[in-house]
């Protein structure tokens, strides 16, 4: 009586269990007899770089172009390999002055060559000279030491660099320490070769390019530890007349070393002759 009066009480009681439904089974898939799939079309073709690695790192900039250097900032150049015995580095500006600071690093706290280049006018007469770098890895540091409003664009290049004549080598003056040598050229010469050298000794020397009394148009100043290990050679433009090159030995009288000043290119459509009225020839006739 008392499970009767329970199912009486709760009607779901007497509800028989559902049977569960049974599973279906896995669905296969059926592929259709004699039929291939379609060939995949081979990557990156008239598609770009779909499917593929695309590069993304910046091309390098290859050696031999100018680079702007601003005032007060500093532009490196490293060459790692030994093969690379000379590099030639060209300063020029858009007509403004020129001031900079160059040095070769060679190890940790070894600078064998450093100089400092003023020219009047970066555009007329551009600064241009090869530095000796043998044993690498060296490193060419230049420094625009000017201020702000005066840029310059600088140029270091390890192939076709300039190399002396056979006229320059062979004629060579010794100017001992603490004296000078001067060299006039005519105004028909529109550049002029420097190849300053020691017999191993170091070498400081001061190069002036003159232009009437007193007037620098460009100053070299320069110091090298060893002047037959590293000569310094470097072509100046003299464009005009009344052109003088003045080489100052700047060391002790213990330090002689040899100079060679030629003219490098000449315009035979210049005359030298002294013109009534214009600049100053030094050492020219005046025809009357």
């Amino acid at each position: 009586m008392m499970h009767l009066s329970l199912l009486v009480s709760c009607p779901a009681l007497m509800l028989a269990p559902q049977a569960m439904a049974p599973r279906m089974a896995q669905p296969v898939m059926q592929m259709i007899p004699n039929q291939q799939a379609p060939p995949m079309a081979p990557p990156n073709t008239q598609q770009g770089f779909r499917g593929n690695v695309a590069p993304t790192r910046r091309p390098e900039q290859k050696q031999g172009t100018s680079v702007l250097v601003q005032g007060g900032s500093l532009r490196t150049w490293s060459y790692r390999s030994p093969a690379v015995e000379q590099v030639q580095v060209v300063l020029s500006t858009e007509g403004r002055p020129l001031d900079a600071d160059i040095e070769l690093w060679h190890g940790p706290d070894n600078t064998p060559c450093k100089m400092r280049v003023y020219n009047e006018n970066g555009q007329v007469r551009p600064f241009s000279a090869v530095i000796e770098t043998p044993r690498g890895p060296n490193t060419v540091a230049i420094r625009n030491i000017g201020q702000l409003e005066f840029p310059f664009a600088a140029d270091v290049r390890a192939e076709t660099i300039d190399t002396p004549s056979p006229e320059c080598l062979a004629s060579s003056m010794t100017i001992q320490g603490g004296a000078l040598r001067t060299y006039p050229f005519n105004p028909s010469v529109d550049s002029v070769q420097v190849l300053l050298k020691t017999d191993g000794r170091p070498l400081n020397a001061r190069i002036e390019l003159l232009q009437g009394p007193n007037n620098n148009k460009q100053v070299i100043e320069l110091y090298t530890e060893d002047g037959l290990d590293r000569p310094f050679f470097c072509v100046l433009r003299t464009p005009g007349s009344g052109n003088v090159i003045r080489v100052v030995n700047t060391a002790p009288v213990e330090f002689p070393m040899t100079a060679s000043v030629v003219a490098d290119s000449i315009n035979p459509d210049v005359s030298s002759d002294a013109v009534l009225g214009g600049d100053v020839v030094i050492g020219g006739d005046l025809g009357w």
